[in-house]
């Protein structure tokens, strides 16, 4: 579970008690958490999130308590430069900005955190604008306000459920990406090896497809079964899908596109591909294979959603 579904999850299950949330809605130099992290905090002290790691969560409990109290929004900037913001803590020498405001009608709407789950399940993004000043939300863009894009959740479709997509599987969840496991064979495919994951039997390029990868998704094949990974590679490539990797020497990745080029794919749509899969980081064995394939789909992930955040 990723950390906006974790607050809207806490969020529902919370209501129809008293919440305050923090927004980070402004950092300069090296902060701990990007622009739009939150942290829910419930009137009973519990919270959920982070807006810096841990730096000025204090500060922030303390101020959502008067929040919920007077239900008016407050803005607190921390840095290190000046006394109170080395007091709460920022030794990383960042400075970021902090709106709390109360879960209610006049601050952030409680159906919002509704809207912002529909969208993400129908694949789509929701900008909530937010007036700084006010400590007044909606949903859509507002001009000199503060938009916050809260894109669809990252997947990870894996092709071949094999010992590497075991490990893979598990770091994913870790990371908050929901994981798909696609194998027709049946024996390999089995909720014992993958008790978390969601298991689909169909044949890749069919799987994928139903699937929809978009920019938020990635597909890795695994099987070193060409009749089941470049089935996989056709359709991902024929998608926007985020990340594509599969795994294999360079010798087999080479002749891997030769196959697909054959199919019609140009060299730039099979530069897409991520082959051999993952970051260099000499791994040993499935889970380090598995650790390098995570590293190289998250770095890929975030440089997508940089450039999309450049161009919005």
């Amino acid at each position: 579970m990723d950390d906006i579904s974790s607050i809207i999850t806490k969020a529902q299950a919370w209501m129809p008690a008293r919440m305050a949330i923090a927004t980070v809605v402004q950092t300069w130099g090296s902060a701990p958490r990007p622009r739009g992290s939150h942290m829910l905090v419930h009137e009973d002290g519990r919270f959920e999130g982070s807006v810096s790691g841990g730096c000025v969560e204090n500060a922030i409990l303390a101020s959502a308590e008067s929040v919920i109290a007077s239900g008016r929004s407050e803005l607190h900037n921390f840095g290190v430069s000046d006394g109170d913001a080395w007091e709460a803590g920022l030794p990383c020498g960042g400075e970021i900005a902090v709106l709390v405001q109360p879960v209610a009608k006049d601050g952030f709407d409680p159906t919002l955190f509704d809207e912002v789950a529909a969208a993400r399940e129908r694949g789509e993004t929701l900008a909530i604008s937010t007036d700084t000043q006010s400590g007044r939300s909606v949903a859509g863009e507002m001009s000199g306000w503060f938009v916050n894009r809260y894109r669809p959740p990252r997947r990870l479709i894996i092709i071949g459920a094999v010992q590497i997509a075991q490990g893979l599987s598990g770091l994913a969840r870790e990371l908050g990406i929901d994981v798909t496991i696609v194998d027709p064979r049946g024996r390999f495919l089995t909720r014992e090896r993958f008790p978390e994951a969601v298991l689909d039997d169909r044949w890749p390029d069919e799987a994928v497809a139903a699937l929809r990868p978009d920019p938020a998704t990635a597909v890795v094949t695994l099987s070193h079964d060409p009749k089941i990974d470049d089935p996989a590679l056709s359709a991902a490539l024929r998608a926007s899908t985020g990340y594509i990797a599969a795994l294999g020497s360079r010798k087999s990745h080479a002749a891997r596109r030769e196959r697909l080029a054959a199919e019609g794919f140009s060299a730039t749509d099979l530069d897409r591909i991520d082959g051999p899969a993952g970051i260099d980081i000499g791994a040993l064995g499935p889970n380090e294979i598995a650790l390098s394939i995570a590293a190289g789909m998250i770095q890929t992930f975030n440089r997508v959603e940089a450039r999309m955040m450049e161009a919005a």
